[in-house]
């Protein structure tokens, strides 16, 4: 049964999952980043790029022939791929993830917007009703995994 972490208020989706999996790769964790479609996956390549000067956050696409060595993929709801790893879920896509209980833990960021906050209610009863356990952070707090 997978545990699930929402962090909502958060002002930059982006940064704040750069942040996260920088962290959890670090931590030896593996990242699977699911956004909603080609243009999402570019712009959350490239923050991964540019998240820090001194560092490398190595990931790749989930279609890639290097998936299955490396710590963080990016995959796309709208081109759906079998993931080769079932760590960590980051979940940066407005559905819910057809396969989330194969992951040991989901992340759910949650922005300010209201084409955010809605479907993050969605999910957020959904994992509820399946008596998932969940953890609120308010991201601007930045806790921990």
């Amino acid at each position: 049964m997978p545990r699930v972490q929402f962090y909502h208020n958060t002002p930059d989706r982006l940064a704040l999952a750069c942040e996260l999996a920088a962290r959890a790769q670090a931590g030896g964790r593996r990242v699977a980043m699911r956004v909603s479609d080609a243009a999402a996956a570019a712009r959350l390549d490239q923050a991964l790029w540019r998240f820090d000067a001194q560092s490398f956050i190595p990931h790749v696409m989930v279609d890639s022939p290097l998936a299955a060595h490396t710590p963080v993929l990016i995959g796309r709801s709208d081109a759906p791929l079998p993931w080769p790893h079932d760590d960590l879920l980051f979940n940066l896509a407005a559905d819910l993830p057809p396969d989330f209980e194969r992951f040991r833990m989901i992340v759910e960021i949650v922005g300010h917007s209201e084409a955010d906050k809605a479907p993050g209610r969605e999910r957020y009863r959904h994992y509820k009703r399946c008596e998932l356990p969940i953890q609120l952070f308010d991201a601007e707090r930045r806790e921990p995994l």
